[in-house]
């Protein structure tokens, strides 16, 4: 349904392909759309299937813990009040309240107000929904798009052809996985950093989903070096159940030491990202290895030392 609501059509061999299906099986699911009345039709121009891009999808049944999980997730998220799609997913839920049964609604209000998910700290989305937008339309339609890019890396704005695979938001921000034209490579780019957005007439052949996911491969979050490292660190009693409570990486593993301490052991690609996070530790961390990650944590310790060097004396806070 998410194909064909897309910007072109699709004939029965592309959708094949995309959907990773023979040309039977599309016909078949064509068949069941129209068994379900979502109204497709055959664009005799571009030879392809589309659905109109106005239909709306028929009422459901929601239990009043689905319709509940809902509400909270839309309506009670802190500090991401600009965040792309939350915007569409409020007037979604604004619907399902507006459709409940008074005394139904009466009782998730009653919840709603006991409830709220915070996602921390997000970066400024704001005029981002319109590039959300856009973007989404030209993944489904595998379109290509000229965007202006406020680049860090370069420390400078950057114009480039991009192929946009996929979206995602991580840590604290909404970013788009693409094939950079001027970078000829997989890049990721940061939502709020584009400065202006135009999709083309030019399209772009389907990149398998394997392919899109390992961009990330083993980095720390998603930033690769190109290098693996076996990572061994020590959290002292005092935080190391705050540490082993998260899964922070798909590769880590502990083991708990007779005074209450944890050997954390996690293979990364790259030292960048986990030595940031190591630092946010303090003295409550000690890197075992490797030993170019231990040179570095006590080299930018020394950094931040410096900024109390002229304090008469330098004390240890017991806020640690």
């Amino acid at each position: 349904i998410t194909i064909l609501q897309g910007s072109r059509g699709y004939t029965a061999d592309e959708l094949a392909s995309e959907l990773d299906v023979s040309r039977r099986t599309v016909f078949r699911d064509l068949n069941m759309l129209e068994m379900a009345r979502i109204p497709y039709y055959f664009d005799p121009q571009t030879k392809g299937y589309r659905i109109s891009p106005n239909f709306f999808l028929p009422p459901i049944n929601l239990s009043i813990g689905e319709a509940l999980a809902i509400l909270v997730m839309t309506a009670k998220l802190r500090n991401a009040d600009k965040l792309p799609l939350l915007t569409n997913a409020r007037r979604a839920a604004t619907k399902i309240e507006n459709s409940l049964p008074s005394a139904i609604r009466h009782q998730i209000a009653g919840i709603l107000d006991k409830l709220s998910i915070s996602l921390g700290p997000i970066s400024d989305h704001t005029g981002t929904d319109d590039v959300f937008e856009r973007l989404t339309a030209a993944m489904a339609g595998r379109e290509v798009c000229r965007i202006k890019y406020r680049s860090l890396f370069e420390g400078s704005e950057i114009d480039t052809d991009i192929r946009p695979l996929k979206l995602v938001f991580m840590s604290r921000a909404w970013y788009l996985i693409a094939h950079s034209g001027a970078h000829e490579e997989f890049r990721t780019f940061k939502l709020s950093r584009i400065i202006s957005l135009t999709v083309t007439k030019k399209t772009f052949q389907p990149v398998p989903l394997s392919k899109i996911d390992a961009h990330f491969g083993n980095a720390w979050s998603m930033i690769p070096e190109g290098k693996t490292y076996d990572v061994r660190l020590r959290f002292d009693a005092k935080m190391a159940c705050n540490v082993a409570e998260v899964q922070w990486h798909a590769s880590q593993q502990l083991q708990w030491n007779d005074d209450g301490s944890v050997d954390y052991s996690v293979q990364v690609d790259g030292l960048g990202e986990i030595g940031w996070w190591i630092l946010g530790y303090g003295p409550h961390v000690q890197v075992l290895s490797p030993l170019v990650l231990r040179k570095r944590i006590a080299s930018a310790a020394k950094e931040v030392l410096k900024h109390y060097e002229s304090d008469a004396k330098v004390q240890t806070s017991r806020s640690w």
